[in-house]
């Protein structure tokens, strides 16, 4: 056979071959798929369980953070609302000096406050004779009248404060005496005796009295007892002192300790915290 013809032979003999290679497979068992395939198939199975078990996850975490802001909002609610009232009580001043108030209307432990008061009603019983008596001092407030109350709160704490300061032991023979409005323009006297006095002469201009208190401090600097007026005055509380020449906010006052504040219906016990 010539080489032509023995080429054509063995290209039938390859395919024939070939042919039976392809379907033997077919024929027989199934073999085992390889071990990379099965690793691959296997991790993208595993890939997708861990993004479904990972998304589950996320929605209960969501729902917890839901369920815990829903639970907490009233409690925030409820501590800005109690921001804000402090906010406002700091804006208004309606502390004095910072303290704690207790109210009473028991005035039987202070003898010498209801005595002075006593006292004034029984120079005011004749009332043009008390003005005629003081004359200097009644045309002085009366010429305030009809001023602004912050005008006459500061003119009358300046011209009281122009009177003589003496002790009591020396004014009157005892350690400790409050004197009325009259007593005091007589004889002088110290520091309780001028903020009565200025309560009375605003009370006169017509000032609310529930609106002014006499108020027994600590000096904290000098270690001593002291009296000052405190007037509750838009929103703020402003101090007459005659220890201070100008009516100064409460507010900026650090040295005063507040004991106790009086005025003719209540008294009030301070305490510090």
């Amino acid at each position: 056979m010539s080489k032509f013809l023995i080429a054509p032979v063995k290209l039938l003999m390859a395919t024939a071959i070939g042919a039976v290679a392809v379907l033997a497979p077919a024929s027989g068992p199934t073999e085992a798929a390889p071990l990379s395939i099965l690793s691959k198939a296997a991790g993208a199975d595993n890939s997708k369980g861990l993004k479904t078990l990972t998304a589950a996850r996320k929605r209960k975490r969501k729902s917890r953070r839901r369920k815990r802001s829903t639970s907490r909002r009233p409690a925030t609610t409820a501590a800005a609302a109690r921001a804000g009232i402090s906010k406002r009580k700091a804006t208004s001043n309606v502390l004095l000096f910072g303290t704690h108030e207790t109210l009473s209307s028991n005035f039987k432990p202070f003898k010498k406050w209801s005595g002075a008061m006593h006292r004034m009603s029984q120079e005011q019983s004749d009332l043009g004779k008390f003005k005629k008596r003081f004359k200097k001092w009644i045309v002085f407030l009366d010429g305030l009248k009809g001023k602004d109350q912050l005008t006459q709160i500061k003119a009358v704490n300046k011209f009281m404060n122009k009177s003589k300061y003496i002790q009591d032991n020396k004014n009157w023979g005892i350690k400790d005496y409050w004197a009325s409005p009259g007593e005091f323009l007589t004889k002088f006297g110290d520091c309780e005796d001028y903020s009565i006095a200025k309560y009375m002469a605003l009370k006169y201009l017509g000032h609310d009295p529930a609106k002014m208190r006499i108020v027994a401090v600590k000096d904290l600097n000098l270690k001593i007892g002291h009296a000052i007026l405190a007037i509750y005055y838009k929103k703020r509380i402003v101090i007459l002192d005659n220890q201070i020449k100008i009516v100064a906010d409460s507010r900026k006052i650090r040295h005063y300790q507040p004991v106790y504040s009086i005025n003719e219906k209540h008294w009030w016990r301070h305490r510090v915290g």
